[in-house]
């Protein structure tokens, strides 16, 4: 028997093949998208997969302010933060905050969904969301995926 064979490959920051990869927003419903994409941005698709490595692929949201979400949620969820001063706590709806900021419900959604460390920090820094349908990465020939068809 060769031993070689069984040996454990953990990934590291030098052997890790990082790609480029697409996702289209319109009509996805965002919690699968966020789950998705925080799947793909870890590396948990990869067969190389190490916990403590950003061993993930980038990925491109395009069209972010087309996501759908199911239910009453558009109007009856509340995200809640904090300005930092007395009385200084702020809601919006995911209706109002898709109005002022139409990239941060999805943000959010894969920030939750990511560790909360600096490695999930590093993670995060490998999003890039858009709102319409174009992007600035065209150099990096990112490859379309339907998120559906994923797992």
């Amino acid at each position: 028997m060769d031993t070689l064979s069984y040996k454990t490959v953990s990934a590291n920051k030098a052997t890790v093949q990082k790609e480029w990869v697409l996702i289209d927003a319109t009509d996805v419903v965002l919690g699968r998208l966020a789950s998705r994409a925080a799947l793909i941005l870890r590396g948990k698709t990869k067969p190389n997969y190490t916990p403590h490595v950003d061993c993930g692929d980038n990925v491109i949201i395009i069209n972010a302010e087309k996501v759908r979400l199911t239910g009453k949620k558009l109007t009856d969820k509340v995200y809640v933060r904090h300005t930092g001063y007395p009385g200084g706590q702020r809601f919006a709806t995911p209706s109002e905050l898709l109005k002022r900021k139409p990239l941060a419900v999805i943000e959010e959604a894969i920030r939750g969904m990511l560790p909360k460390n600096r490695l999930g920090a590093k993670l995060f820094r490998n999003l890039h969301a858009y709102a319409g349908s174009e992007h600035q990465q065209e150099a990096q020939k990112p490859k379309q995926i339907n998120i559906n068809e994923l797992l």
